[in-house]
């Protein structure tokens, strides 16, 4: 599934992933920041921990370690990761995903 032109046409974020692995679209207000993802290439990201994100895969699969548990989120199913906990992922290529990231600065927006 295609996002509409509209999403597609939010800013891209700097992130520390080559945008040939990743793209994204990213809108952002002083409470938060929403971020839709495609996971271009199978992609895992290491161990690390934030202030709180929520998720939702919206294509493909995501495995996500969240606190020492591991499961493997499908289309429709949700994710909570509350602020502070370690978690870890691993993403199939082609995967489509939406966070929510309570840190509005969480990551820069590219000019």
């Amino acid at each position: 599934m295609d996002l509409p032109d509209f999403i597609q046409s939010f800013p891209a974020l700097d992130l520390p992933f080559p945008e040939d692995q990743v793209r994204s679209h990213a809108i952002r207000s002083e409470a938060g920041l929403v971020v839709f993802l495609h996971f271009l290439t199978d992609f895992e990201l290491p161990p690390h921990a934030h202030g709180g994100q929520w998720g939702t895969v919206i294509e493909g699969e995501a495995e996500l370690t969240i606190g020492g548990e591991t499961r493997l989120y499908r289309p429709g199913e949700s994710y909570d990761i509350p602020a502070g906990t370690v978690h870890s992922a691993r993403l199939k290529a082609g995967t489509k995903a939406i966070d929510v990231f309570e840190e509005a600065d969480r990551y820069k927006l590219k000019t």
